[in-house]
């Protein structure tokens, strides 16, 4: 029993060991990112950007010229996504050895999916059901301040449910496991109506000359473009801190 307790704790990453682990897999997940945004997110964009410059110049008013090509945008918008995945993998890596206690019962590559799905839950589905993302020839200028500062307060809000749920579920352990999950469950349901009902209402309209079509395949896009970023944080990251994970199953010989 001792022996393999001792082969079990020296087979735990040090904190050095998951912070590489995660900048790695930040790294290739922000890169998938990236190259969903160009396979994905362009095609809306390009859209929204046609009708935004087939609108009439203002009275008194100037038409601004590009400072870069669209395709040295996209370039940059794929090596920007790469930055911010080493630096999510980092901060993910952070939260992944602090939460370890809570799921000890759970495999390190389940614990890893598990809390980049929380972290996505949180982070991203939850303002983008309050706050979608809109494309360019959408949104007041006038309005970024405050809205970001929504924006970044449901953030800060939804990751405090998502803490909150897994120190409810650890206060709970001692009960039966649907128990618990359900009263779980509808923990973080009733919060997060609280919280959709209690933040004001985004400030902007949309014009009447957006189609449809245009604003929704590009909102939907962009939560494809963050779902692979935090997801496939967790799964690469899942992967490299979880031996078992990436073994092979060998099929006995007849």
């Amino acid at each position: 029993m001792s022996l393999g307790l001792a082969e079990m704790r020296a087979n735990v990453p040090t904190y050095r060991g998951l912070l590489l682990r995660g900048v790695g897999a930040g790294a290739v997940s922000g890169l998938l990112a990236g190259l969903v945004g160009v396979l994905v997110v362009e095609a809306p964009i390009r859209a929204a950007l046609a009708v935004e410059q087939a609108r009439p110049v203002e009275p008194g008013g100037h038409e601004h010229g590009e400072l870069f090509s669209r395709g040295t945008q996209v370039v940059g918008g794929v090596l920007a996504a790469v930055v911010v995945g080493v630096a999510v993998g980092a901060l993910f890596a952070t939260a992944y050895a602090g939460s370890r206690r809570w799921f000890a019962s759970k495999a390190p590559f389940v614990r890893a999916v598990t809390l980049s799905a929380a972290v996505f839950g949180a982070a991203a589905l939850l303002p983008a059901v309050k706050y979608p993302a809109n494309p360019p020839a959408v949104g007041d200028p006038n309005t970024v301040e405050y809205r970001t500062v929504l924006y970044l307060g449901l953030i800060a809000a939804g990751l405090l449910v998502a803490f909150g749920a897994s120190y409810l579920a650890s206060r709970l352990g001692h009960l039966g496991q649907p128990v618990r999950s359900t009263a779980v469950a509808l923990a973080v349901v009733a919060a997060v109506i609280v919280l959709l009902v209690a933040f004001p209402a985004t400030p902007d309209a949309v014009p009447a000359d957006m189609p449809g079509g245009v604003l929704w395949d590009f909102r939907l896009a962009s939560l494809a473009e963050t779902a692979t970023l935090w997801l496939g944080l967790g799964v690469v990251f899942g992967l490299l801190v979880d031996p078992a994970a990436r073994r092979v199953p060998v099929s006995p010989t007849p």
